[in-house]
């Protein structure tokens, strides 16, 4: 199934709103981020959403612009990339967010050190929408 941009977008954007609602329901995953304490910034290129972090919990979760709004590190990619991520088994190097930096699809900028000290925690959480992406851009 092929969607437009724009409903990418949309249902990209859809799914990013989703994910502190996604987490709590994961509490294995919220106790592996037990002593994450972080502000960030991750989603989509365009439109990112602010992510505070606390306890290993999304405690805010607001959409951009966000003026003079600190962050430790940014982890964004397109929606397209994001849309491909997401499938239910996706393709090599779409598979995970390293890979998708390496592909130039995303950028990983910032103050890297939480990221990459909790870097399964991150690539648990930014897979989270992976089972219900594709009902949610049908």
């Amino acid at each position: 199934m092929t969607l437009s941009p724009d409903a990418t977008d949309d249902a990209v954007t859809r799914a990013f709103a989703g994910l502190a609602a996604l987490l709590d329901h994961a509490p294995s995953l919220v106790s592996r981020g037990r002593l994450l304490d972080c502000d960030c910034l991750i989603g989509p290129m365009a439109r990112p959403f602010h992510a505070a972090i606390r306890g290993g919990r999304i405690v805010e979760l607001t959409p951009s612009p966000l003026l003079m709004r600190s962050w430790r590190f940014s982890y964004r990619a397109t929606p397209q990339a994001w849309a491909a991520h997401w499938q239910a088994e996706p393709k090599p190097g779409w598979h995970d967010l390293l890979a998708l930096t390496k592909r130039g699809e995303a950028v990983l900028e910032g103050d890297l050190h939480p990221f990459i000290a909790h870097l399964q925690y991150f690539k648990d959480l930014l897979a989270l929408p992976r089972q219900h992406f594709a009902a949610a851009a049908s």
